[in-house]
């Protein structure tokens, strides 16, 4: 069995109520706190044979297309404080995990901030890093890692960052789920689990 998780059921797409054989769903909530602290106990209760996360997510600038579907291919601990110069992370803290689970989409990285960043300032500043931004996956990768459990994650992108997101995140995050679930059932991703 695999574990397939999202924040909240809606992310799922269609899958939220019928998943594929051989995967189990699961929710983990809204950011990366929520989300490592609700993978770990999943994965200690289920121990699954690999954890894959659906999600949505935001764009930084015009690298990538609203509707875009991407892999995870790095998650990046990171705050718009930090990359200004005004804040900093201890030495031996981790920032960044890379998926161990290869996905069968486009690899990018994604920058998982504290709080959604709000200003075209901080989305220039973020976008740096990595052409993304999400709030789950350093909890989901840190948990998976941790327990030494493969895990990637495929992200649609539904929003750009900035004053407008949570009215463009509202408005197209149910389609960008259910194109999502899709374009991975169209690479054939879900099957032989």
């Amino acid at each position: 069995m695999r574990l397939l998780l999202s924040a909240f059921a809606p992310e799922l797409g269609p899958l939220a109520g019928d998943p594929p054989a051989g995967w189990e769903i699961a929710t983990v909530g809204v950011g990366a706190v929520s989300a490592a602290a609700a993978t770990s106990a999943l994965v200690v209760d289920r121990w699954p044979e690999a954890v894959v996360f659906l999600g949505t997510c935001g764009r930084y600038d015009q690298r990538l297309s609203l509707f875009d579907c991407l892999w995870a291919t790095e998650a990046i601990a990171t705050s718009v404080e930090e990359v200004r110069g005004g804040a900093y992370r201890p030495g031996i803290e981790r920032r960044r995990w890379i998926a161990s689970l290869p996905g069968a989409l486009p690899g990018h990285a994604v920058a998982v901030p504290p709080a959604i960043t709000c200003t075209k300032e901080g989305a220039a500043l973020l976008a740096a890093l990595a052409p993304v931004e999400h709030l789950e996956l350093t909890g989901v990768f840190e948990a998976c890692r941790l327990a030494g459990m493969p895990c990637g994650a495929a992200l649609v992108v539904v929003n750009d960052v900035g004053p407008e997101a949570q009215a463009q995140w509202t408005a197209n995050h149910a389609e960008g789920s259910r194109l999502l679930v899709e374009r991975l059932r169209a690479t054939g991703f879900f099957a032989g689990a």
